[in-house]
């Protein structure tokens, strides 16, 4: 599209994006390393109950998303879905969950380029970390300053990558299962799946902690509401991306998975190795390993990729929201001339900086370790907010009621806030996670109390004025 041709919002950004970025960046966005490299954990506890347990996450997901999709179809305008929290849960509310947010996305891209630089050195293993990371960070915040096209177009490509990948596992899988492969594993089956099939192969509990686990993996899917503001034809895209994007990425998960467990019968995957390199190793390519560590190294700068995105848009939010005369809303509060949030993307970048000097020592790692789990957490709680506010516009004067509107809406909304609060229970059954279930509470309390108290501050202040 020619620049004469895009639309430019109000505040200056613009609205470049097509329906192919948007699908791509809401694909790109929620598959991620969890499937390439985590999907042989999560098969292990599970076993084929695993599609029941991706099955009922994506239903509830997807229900978050026509929430979300219902808000943003009254109001494209806006850049991020925490901009209705805001609205329609009141600034403290939304002052907390904007910051929760911006640190939650700042946290899992630490992660993404600490994951990037252990994929790079694979190939060159002497290259320092905080090298790559140092490259890899300027490189993509150099993309999102660039215009929103620019990031849209390299979400794209990324994206691709990565269903390629899995295309290519399911038409191999799918071959062999066909023709009955024999590997050193035995036949290659469809049957595979059913053969010693229990619901629970390792016990409820282990069932019970798949969820949080798949949970985390659909993470990122409410990306595609951060594309709206920027996206050329909103209407249309909102109701094609919301409806069609969980489709495709459970057909996509589906798909991969059924193919693996039919290649390698479950009982026999582990957490040690990726079931991709697996299956392709078995399928008779020696080079399976490389080219595994190719698609997730795409997949961390996909997910960095749309992280800066994302963080960029939510600390200029924030910024808008500062009183007039604040710094925050003085100089992180402005569209460049390029239409992008430029100073909420630098600023969101430098913050980045933590994890190349991070790198430079191993005493931060298991601080590191605690918070990343803990703002993983609050994702849950973010998505419950989400919710709510979706309950307090059905009943504002914002609601349409011909609008792009959450089916079945009185029992679908509390049935969706009832299983975020169960998915959050389920945390304090899993050892590993109760470190972070306790972080997220406790960032709760503490820095809901400081937003409340500033929020007063702030409401006082303008009072006397």
């Amino acid at each position: 599209m020619e620049k004469s041709q895009i639309t430019e919002n109000a505040d200056g950004t613009m609205r470049s994006l097509s329906n192919r970025n948007v699908q791509m960046i809401a694909i790109g966005g929620t598959i991620g390393t969890g499937l390439f490299l985590g999907s042989g954990t999560t098969i292990s506890k599970t076993g084929p109950s695993i599609l029941l347990v991706y099955l009922v996450l994506g239903i509830f997901f997807f229900l978050m998303m026509r929430a979300i999709g219902e808000m943003l179809y009254s109001d494209p305008s806006q850049h991020t879905f925490v901009a209705f929290i805001t609205r329609y849960l009141g600034p403290t509310v939304g002052h907390f969950t904007g910051w929760t947010y911006w640190l939650g996305l700042s946290f899992c891209a630490m992660a993404e380029i600490t994951a990037i630089s252990t994929y790079i050195q694979f190939w060159f293993p002497n290259i320092p970390s905080w090298i790559i990371q140092l490259v890899f960070l300027g490189t993509l915040a150099s993309v999102n300053l660039i215009a929103a096209k620019v990031f849209g177009e390299a979400e794209f490509w990324f994206a691709l990558i990565k269903i390629i990948a899995i295309l290519a596992l399911i038409a191999t899988g799918a071959f062999m299962m066909i023709s009955h492969s024999t590997t050193p594993l035995g036949h290659a089956s469809i049957q595979n799946i059913f053969h010693n099939f229990a619901l629970f192969p390792h016990g409820s509990l282990g069932f019970i902690s798949a969820f949080p686990m798949v949970f985390f993996a659909f993470q990122g899917i409410e990306f595609v509401s951060i594309t709206i503001g920027e996206a050329e034809t909103p209407h249309r895209i909102i109701k094609k991306a919301v409806n069609e994007t969980l489709l495709k990425i459970l057909i996509f998960y589906f798909g991969a998975l059924i193919v693996i467990m039919g290649i390698i019968p479950w009982t026999h995957l582990t957490a040690a190795s990726s079931p991709f390199v697996q299956v392709f190793k078995l399928a008779g390519f020696p080079a399976a390993a490389a080219i595994i560590n190719f698609v997730v190294l795409t997949s961390a700068s996909s997910s960095l990729n749309s992280f800066i995105f994302s963080a960029g848009r939510h600390l200029y939010q924030l910024a808008q929201e500062n009183p007039e005369n604040s710094w925050m809303h003085q100089h992180v509060a402005k569209i460049s001339k390029n239409g992008v949030p430029a100073a909420a993307i630098i600023l969101s970048a430098l913050f980045l900086l933590i994890t190349p000097l991070m790198s430079l020592t191993s005493a931060t790692a298991s601080v590191f370790t605690i918070v990343a789990g803990s703002s993983n957490d609050m994702y849950i709680i973010v998505y419950a907010l989400a919710m709510m506010a979706h309950r307090k516009y059905r009943e504002s004067t914002d609601f349409l009621p011909d609008g792009f509107k959450m089916p079945w809406y009185s029992i679908t909304s509390p049935l969706t806030i009832a299983f975020f609060a169960i998915i959050f229970i389920t945390l304090f059954f899993i050892p590993q996670d109760i470190i972070g279930a306790v972080g997220a509470i406790a960032w709760t309390v503490v820095f809901g109390g400081i937003t409340y108290l500033h929020q007063r501050s702030v409401v006082t202040a303008n009072a006397e004025q």
